[in-house]
């Protein structure tokens, strides 16, 4: 533990030296560092996707950087710093945890979460979609939305009734396409996009993480055909490409 606190000084002695001295530094504010602070939080992602523990570790200073620049900057306007920043955090934790820090009774992790969502209704949250980001990407925030919704009841009692619901949701879309109601198309897609984000909830997969290994395996597979592509792209047909293709598809991925 000391050799940890030791590290976490360190790096807020580092800050204070940077804020005070380097032209960059001093210059920055909440609204600079945003875009800067999404970018670090999906390398992290990335390296999370490809496993690269040396990756992880140093994304995750990275991003410890940022929330000290920020406890940084709050201290400087008087709004907050660190450490009432950390004693926040914790004191929520202990709050929304009664299992380990009080005398409540859970059976398993099901459990924990729909304690979580109504404690944090008790705590004068007005919905229980409050918490979800607004800037969240689509995908990401559907399923919050609906784990969310779960933890109050709002669910399917059997997985047979979501993918009904996802087989009639396709139904509904086929008919806007015949009427060629290009709104009605839109609104029914982003339904069967919806309803089976709430299947693979139900089957316990992530819609984002398998989506994100689709697009690699596509990119990986698509770069194989133009590396290995005998003339312009433009030039060959489909079934010379598909071809390239199918070579991709058995070759291991880097």
């Amino acid at each position: 533990m000391e050799e940890k606190l030791k590290a976490f000084q360190r790096l807020l002695e580092i800050m204070d030296d940077l804020r005070a001295k380097c032209p960059w530094d001093k210059k920055q504010t909440f609204q600079s560092l945003r875009n800067l602070t999404i970018e670090e939080t999906y390398e992290l992602a990335d390296a999370i996707l490809k496993e690269d523990m040396q990756e992880i570790k140093e994304e995750i200073g990275d991003l410890m950087l940022h929330m000290v620049f920020y406890s940084k900057i709050g201290e400087e306007t008087g709004s907050f710093d660190i450490t009432s920043a950390l004693h926040g955090v914790c004191d929520k934790l202990v709050q929304r945890h009664p299992h380990i820090y009080g005398d409540v009774k859970v059976s398993g992790e099901a459990e924990v979460k729909k304690n979580w969502e109504q404690i944090k209704m008790k705590e004068g949250k007005k919905s229980v979609l409050s918490g979800v980001p607004q800037s969240l990407p689509a995908m990401i925030k559907a399923y919050r939305m609906q784990e969310k919704t779960a933890q109050v009841g709002f669910e399917w009692d059997h997985i047979a009734q979501v993918w009904d619901k996802v087989e009639e949701e396709i139904e509904e879309f086929k008919e806007a396409e015949v009427k060629l109601n290009q709104e009605e198309m839109e609104d029914e897609f982003g339904d069967i996009l919806f309803a089976l984000i709430n299947y693979a909830r139900f089957r316990g997969i992530d819609p984002e993480t398998a989506l994100e290994k689709v697009n690699k395996k596509f990119k990986t597979r698509f770069e194989y055909i133009e590396a290995n592509a005998t003339e312009k792209l433009e030039s060959m047909t489909l079934e010379q490409m598909d071809e390239l293709w199918n070579e991709a598809k058995v070759k291991p991925m880097s």
